[in-house]
């Protein structure tokens, strides 16, 4: 059975993102959260949101300075209870 996987991203940006990617061979929902800073873009960076983007993962952000889905942090804090697993970078 397929499992809800959040993925939240505030400190280790590059092993977050490439974490997420990873994530999508198995056949889970993924979802990455942009938390607080702004995304800084860098080669590297772009292939997996990139990468992210062909696979249909949803990626939000709190910070209106990133170019993704807008929720406020007390939104992702709601949403988190609906993941089976929440990992945290």
């Amino acid at each position: 059975m397929a499992k809800k996987i959040a993925i939240l991203i505030r400190d280790r940006k590059h092993e977050g993102l490439r974490m997420a990617v990873g994530a999508t061979l198995a056949d889970d929902e993924i979802n990455v959260f942009i938390m607080d800073d702004k995304l800084e873009m860098d080669d590297e960076i772009s292939l997996n949101v990139e990468t992210l983007t062909d696979f249909d993962v949803k990626v939000f952000s709190n910070n209106p300075e990133n170019q993704y889905e807008q929720k406020t942090t007390e939104e992702i804090a709601a949403m988190l209870p609906e993941y089976d697993l929440v990992i945290p970078y």
